[in-house]
């Protein structure tokens, strides 16, 4: 049985926890009375609280009575996660896609012109497996992941040709080939918030990609494609379920969506 003091220590390290993550939600600073309204306690409980997590750099006072979370927790947060592998993240958000669409799934981040899967789900059984291999690599513009982090992370046709040049390589005869081609479908991609691979990387494969956030107006950390056999999984299928995808994405990674 725990003894009387320990549930006090206990009910503590709640409070602490309570007001670190009030913290989190008021990024510019947040008042000791705004605090308490936020945990439900009473100011007194909150300026211990606060006064524990001062003393070990989680938390700092901007004026009187003005708190943010100090640079010691985001030390530790950025540490940990630069060393955390993104497939420990999205591992299971891949899984229960592979499982409800029975079809392959990837995690691909983008690097230069091309992307690189990080992380790849094949379906248990009743499907074709897909020739893709975790670290291997296809051209940005080909693919529905590519295209979804290129929209993120190119702002204009000019930057845009800076970086691809102006003609592609055409991996089938339904692969967007030019900038000017390119760049539209980056515009309507950011617009719309998902990728298509309509045949463009592979003949006869089709895929959607969404981006994968760690929370809301923060830049993707990679993006997440579901790819299938177009006579059996039709890219319009896929778009239907959409909002499927993302709650799922939601759902499993730890994070609030956008």
């Amino acid at each position: 049985m725990t003894a009387p003091q320990d549930e006090e220590r206990l009910v503590g390290a709640d409070r602490v926890l309570a007001v670190m993550i009030a913290l989190s939600e008021h990024p510019t600073g947040a008042t000791l009375e705004e605090v308490a309204h936020s945990v439900g306690a009473t100011k007194s409980t909150v300026h211990r609280a606060l006064a524990t997590l001062r003393r070990a750099g989680l938390a700092t006072q901007l004026g009187r009575g003005v708190y943010i979370l100090g640079d010691e927790f985001y030390r530790i947060a950025f540490r940990s996660y630069s060393l955390r592998p993104e497939g420990v993240l999205i591992q299971p958000a891949l899984d229960e896609l592979s499982r409800r669409f029975g079809e392959t799934v990837h995690f691909a981040v983008l690097d230069g012109v091309e992307v690189v899967y990080r992380a790849k789900v094949d379906p248990p059984t009743g499907a074709i497996r897909l020739t893709s291999v975790v670290g291997g690599r296809n051209p940005a513009h080909a693919t529905g992941v590519g295209k979804v982090l290129l929209a993120e992370t190119v702002n204009s046709e000019d930057e845009l040709r800076s970086l691809l040049g102006d003609e592609y390589p055409q991996r089938t005869p339904a692969t967007i080939n030019s900038a000017e081609k390119l760049w539209a479908e980056l515009e309507l991609t950011k617009e719309r918030g998902y990728g298509v691979d309509d045949q463009e990387s592979e003949a006869g494969i089709n895929c959607v990609a969404v981006p994968v956030r760690l929370g809301p107006g923060l830049p993707p950390i990679g993006a997440i494609s579901i790819s299938g056999l177009t006579f059996r999984t039709p890219l319009a299928q896929m778009i239907a379920r959409l909002d499927e995808i993302n709650s799922v994405v939601h759902d499993y990674r730890g994070s609030s969506s956008d």
